[in-house]
């Protein structure tokens, strides 16, 4: 029988879901972390298999003065690296997902972008094979049965009502790999459809919606769990008219996505939801596009031409934000140097949270004995430091201080 590989990262700050710990180390076995917590002052630790201190374990990588994190999960994901995950083929969505890995995020839905039903039946036949190998965590179908009046940079001729049996159809050529998908409730099927994938373990999401506050409230009752990126492409948020914002602000049952780019929503906003909601309701998102971790230029998302100038995402014809170039590395140090937010509670936000939403914290979502070993290290000012998926360095970590 192989030997077991074996790392152990210590004398790091260590964010487990009881808190941080100061002095911490985690411990790697293969795939899975077989301990975290406080590093041991000597010999060994009841068997937790850390060995020696840092200074005398050969297998020790000092990380003093660094964080490590879990790797983060992320929702809602259009692509990165030049690619998209709506179009082109399986070598494409790989170098999509591995542009997002190698910035910390190691679990990861793909999302698609208002197409026909024949390209949305063909592409989630394509993302379940690569769910079905683990490369991704399932499908996010965001539109085609969104309003047309909060289209975004969805292409307005393909929009439609949302049908129960176009949704069955979506469904079935995920087989079984869907895991979200984006509606406007108002609209004609709205309800029934929130109700058939609820039926189907899928979550259903309020997005892209002219809804009123009561249509909202109808359809959170009808087993909606998820706000899609929270304030952008829905009414703003009224004293007399409080419109979906308030409903899915307010309600406990309700997940929040954020996109934390500093574009799509100010910090004020942000900082509002979030002290509202809490961290065990929001998730960090990044409604990536092709650009994020490629640069500026032209780009196609779906049909519609786009234009990255400064790392800003904007349609050609109309200039409508279309998705980001937001990496979740990013969100997380820009939630915590310029949104002040704790620590702890961004690390929920990042990991935790999306992992129970998407009824993946078994495996993923914290520092824990038993987890997939998915771990980021940031250095002292929360930059990306390091990136280790299921025990493989994808980003290498610093040399050992000295």
């Amino acid at each position: 029988m192989a030997a077991r590989s074996r790392q152990v990262l210590t004398r790091a700050k260590v964010v487990l879901p009881e808190g941080v710990v100061d002095d911490g180390q985690v411990v790697v076995e293969d795939t899975r972390i077989t301990y975290a917590g406080a590093a041991p002052a000597g010999q060994g630790h009841d068997g937790h298999g850390a060995g020696a201190d840092a200074g005398g374990a050969p297998d020790a990588l000092d990380l003093s003065g660094h964080w490590l994190v879990p790797g983060f999960v992320d929702i809602h994901n259009h692509g990165g690296g030049g690619a998209s995950f709506s179009n082109g083929p399986v070598a494409d969505v790989l170098t999509g997902i591995r542009t997002h890995r190698l910035h910390g995020t190691t679990t990861l839905v793909a999302s698609t972008v208002t197409a026909g039903t024949d390209t949305l039946v063909e592409r989630a036949g394509l993302l379940s094979e690569l769910a079905e190998q683990g490369e991704i965590a399932g499908i996010h179908f965001e539109g085609p049965f969104i309003s047309p009046c909060r289209k975004g940079a969805h292409a307005e001729a393909l929009l439609r009502d949302p049908d129960p049996s176009e949704v069955r159809k979506l469904l079935d050529a995920a087989r079984g790999q869907a895991r979200m998908l984006t509606l406007a409730p108002e609209l004609p099927g709205g309800l029934a459809s929130v109700r058939l994938l609820v039926e189907h373990g899928v979550i259903a999401a309020v997005g892209h919606t002219d809804s009123t506050y009561e249509q909202t409230v109808a359809a959170i009752d009808a087993g909606a769990t998820v706000a899609t990126h929270l304030y952008n492409a829905m009414p703003t948020l009224g004293h007399r008219a409080p419109g979906p914002i308030a409903a899915l602000l307010q309600d406990e049952r309700v997940t929040v996505e954020l996109i934390n780019d500093g574009t799509h929503l100010h910090p004020a906003a942000l900082r509002l939801a979030f002290q509202h909601a809490g961290a065990a309701r929001v998730a960090f998102i990044t409604d990536a596009m092709d650009a994020a971790g490629f640069g500026d230029g032209t780009y196609q998302l779906g049909p519609m031409e786009v234009e990255v100038r400064d790392g800003v995402a904007r349609l050609v014809e109309g200039g409508s934000i279309a998705g980001s170039t937001l990496t979740l590395d990013r969100a997380f140090q820009r939630a915590v140097t310029l949104d002040r937010l704790p620590v702890p509670d961004v690390v929920r936000a990042l990991s935790e949270t999306p992992a129970r939403l998407l009824g993946q914290y078994d495996r993923v979502g914290s520092l824990e004995a038993g987890k997939d070993a998915d771990v980021v290290v940031l250095d002292p000012a929360f930059g990306l430091a390091g990136v280790l998926r299921k025990g493989e360095w994808l980003v290498p970590p610093p040399s050992p201080a000295r």
